[in-house]
């Protein structure tokens, strides 16, 4: 099965949170239901980035590389990235 790193955005405060996982419209439903642990109480969001992958641990490696460079340029690209691209 695909795993996926994700990005969302908050819809009230305008910040981002990074992921991974297997069911992206499921853990969408999570985070916005203040199951996250780190994105209780800062919802809604929105999903505006996915990538999908073969494996768990690659998705994992992907979502520690954009961790690494939030806020940076290279992050800005992704999130400014075409909706159709991104999101297909």
């Amino acid at each position: 099965m695909a795993q996926y790193m994700y990005i969302l955005k908050s819809i009230t405060i305008g910040g981002y949170y990074i992921g991974s996982c297997e069911n992206i419209e499921e853990r969408l439903a999570q985070h916005n239901d203040n199951k996250g642990r780190y994105t209780k109480n800062k919802g809604p969001f929105e999903l505006i980035y996915k990538e999908s992958f073969d494996s768990k641990a690659d998705a994992l490696k992907r979502e520690k590389q954009v961790k690494s460079y939030k806020g940076g340029r290279a992050f800005k690209k992704l999130v400014s990235a075409s909706p159709s691209s991104s999101l297909a």
